[in-house]
């Protein structure tokens, strides 16, 4: 059978093919196959039925996009309507404080968290630590009343038994305050509940600093450590006294951490102008670095480890000379540290947090993370041996000329805590 070759033609304009094609109109326009090479008008002609027939398809498939287009618009009236539910619901949800966030997402009210356990309010949580801690306090009582009943030997290891208790108390509230300082909801309740389980946990800590010390405080006030258990932006410790001005400085400290990235920043000091006048700093995956009026030396200290260390950074003005020793020994030097600037005077110095005001601004990815001691600071330049001296607790070490390490200098907020602290057992 002889193959015949269809082609699909657009006749446009009858009456422009043929001359006469009034019926159908100057705007009909109609798609359809004839064989090759046949005769076009005649097709068009021949084709005057299927014509009408696709003008009805053409009329039906109009009415049946009216029709879905209502359909849509029905739809999305009621997603509006189902939308305005949902919104409402989620509002009421977020006033009884029943909603929480886990890893980012929001839980469904009576939902289980990760660990499978059902989820509760924050006040929930809060109210459970705080009889936590009252029963902690009454026991507290009671080791008090036992230490002056029936002697300090039993009642001593009684007191570091409940302070390992509230030690780890404290580190699950601190860090149920602030996951709860990161949502949004319900946000000045639950400060004002931190505020007041913060504020418990400074009383039992004083109480059990007063035990360590004796009935008559026979603890020397130098044999403390400040511990500062996690990266917030509002737990730090305030020392009492700014420094002077001074052209030259020695600073000593005992330092144990193993917070990654970065130990945070030990200690800065700010004044009026210049909020990092003198600051110690270790953030991100930088070294640790000392500045001084803005500008910066990375230190060669190695100290996040777990371990105790003592260092000890030097500086004098003139031509900005600077060393650095890790305990006892020099590790680097350097000069051009901020040239014939004095350390200006009248600051505020604070440990564990990083200043972006005089006395505030505190970013909690800068915080100190960890334990220090023996903050003492010189306004001269101490030799390697009196370094050497202090790193090995040798007795004819002294304390700073301008900075004393003491508990009576030194003020803790926010939960950094005070723990009795001996620097030469850290050299086992």
């Amino acid at each position: 059978m002889e193959r015949v070759s269809w082609t699909l033609l657009l006749l446009c304009s009858t009456a422009l093919l043929c001359g006469s094609a009034q019926e159908f109109g100057a705007t009909q326009f109609v798609c359809t196959s004839v064989p090759k090479d046949a005769d076009l008008c005649a097709a068009t002609m021949q084709n005057s039925a299927p014509a009408e027939d696709l003008k009805g398809t053409v009329l039906q498939l109009r009415e049946t996009v009216l029709q879905q287009k209502e359909t849509i618009m029905s739809q999305k009236e009621t997603i509006r309507e189902l939308t305005g539910k949902l919104s409402r619901c989620e509002g009421a949800q977020e006033d009884g404080g029943a909603a929480q966030k886990a890893g980012g997402r929001r839980k469904e009210p009576g939902g289980k968290n990760t660990m499978g356990d059902v989820s509760r309010t924050p006040g929930d949580t809060l109210a459970q630590l705080g009889l936590t801690l009252a029963t902690l306090k009454q026991r507290l009582e009671n080791l008090e009343q036992y230490s002056r009943t029936n002697g300090s030997v039993q009642a001593n290891s009684l007191k570091d038994l409940l302070q390992n208790k509230i030690d780890d108390m404290e580190k699950q509230v601190l860090s149920r305050v602030n996951t709860l300082e990161e949502s949004k909801s319900g946000a000045s309740n639950d400060t004002e509940q931190r505020n007041r389980v913060e504020s418990t946990l400074s009383t039992l800590h004083h109480r059990v600093t007063d035990l360590e010390k004796g009935p008559k405080g026979s603890r020397p006030m130098d044999k403390f450590q400040l511990t500062f258990p996690l990266r917030t932006n509002y737990m730090y410790a305030k020392v009492k006294r700014s420094l002077p001005e001074m052209f030259a400085f020695t600073l000593c400290l005992w330092i144990k951490s193993n917070a990654s990235p970065g130990v945070g920043t030990p200690f800065s000091y700010a004044v009026p102008g210049q909020s990092n006048e003198l600051v110690l700093i270790e953030w991100g995956n930088n070294p640790m670095e000392i500045l001084i009026n803005d500008k910066v030396a990375k230190l060669p200290f190695l100290i996040n480890d777990g371990k105790w260390h003592h260092i000890c950074i030097t500086w004098t003005t003139r031509d900005g000379v600077w060393e650095a020793f890790q305990d006892g020994v020099l590790r680097g030097t350097g000069e051009n540290l901020a040239p014939y600037h004095p350390i200006k005077p009248n600051g505020v110095m604070v440990l564990g947090q990083e200043q972006d005001t005089l006395g505030g601004g505190f970013d909690a990815t800068q915080a100190f993370v960890g334990e220090l001691a023996n903050f003492n600071v010189w306004d001269k330049k101490l030799s390697s041996v009196e370094i050497h001296n202090l790193a090995t607790c040798n007795s004819r070490a002294q304390s700073g000329n301008v900075l004393s390490w003491s508990e009576s200098n030194i003020d803790v907020f926010g939960g950094a805590t005070k723990w009795t602290f001996e620097p030469c057992r850290t050299l086992n």
